[in-house]
């Protein structure tokens, strides 16, 4: 396998990953539809940077112990089912006891601060607390390295495509919501897409938590 057919392989297989609704899909799509474009960019930002760090400790071989050894999977899957639960039941919970009306700004309910940190954090936890990616990258990155070629620094690039690839179709969700962001910012609306998503990252947590993968 050459470089160049490598790097347009794995692009179209974490293009087929990226389109695929998912987690990621909804945080990003209720952030920025309750009009909060800067803190979405900032979830954008923070799910690459889990990227690259899921792809860099891959490339040095590291994430592979995590998804061998049994202990340290456990201790990460409970620590993102948490998180994801503590996310969802946050939103949700809002939604009942929360004042919204078709002007109120979204972070005196919710707390969700319209920040590019803000939302990089929640980016980055939403990642980095997932082990499905680390289970991802170990089982499909290295066979994308063509024989001959450094681990490291092919594995780094792999990465950047997926980062790429991921950027671009996040900028088109993004754009697209934002173009109805007004209907989408009415209170009725907004506590529906909320309790959606809500609901949506509250199942991700539950099948995470009853993830019953035996590590050898």
């Amino acid at each position: 396998m050459t470089m160049s057919t490598a790097l347009w392989s794995f692009a179209l297989v974490v293009g087929l990953l990226v389109v695929t609704p998912g987690l990621d899909t909804a945080v990003i799509l209720r952030t920025a539809a309750v009009g909060r474009r800067t803190r979405a960019w900032g979830v954008v930002l923070g799910i690459q940077t889990g990227t690259l760090v899921w792809g860099a400790l891959t490339s040095l071989g590291v994430t592979a112990l995590v998804t061998a050894s049994h202990i340290l999977y456990e201790i990460l899957r409970w620590a993102g089912a948490a998180y994801l639960l503590w996310m969802a039941v946050r939103m949700i919970h809002a939604t009942f006891h929360g004042h919204l009306t078709d002007t109120t700004p979204d972070e005196a309910v919710t707390g969700d601060d319209d920040t590019l940190a803000g939302g990089w954090r929640q980016g980055t936890l939403t990642n980095l607390l997932n082990p499905k990616m680390g289970v991802f990258y170990v089982a499909v990155l290295p066979q994308f390295i063509p024989a001959g070629a450094p681990h490291f620094s092919t594995g780094l690039l792999l990465t950047a495509v997926h980062i790429v690839v991921a950027v671009l179709w996040c900028s088109v969700l993004i754009v697209s919501v934002s173009a109805l962001g007004t209907w989408l910012r009415r209170a009725r609306v907004r506590r529906t897409l909320d309790r959606v998503t809500g609901t949506v990252i509250a199942t991700f947590a539950v099948r995470l938590a009853l993830d019953d993968r035996v590590t050898t």
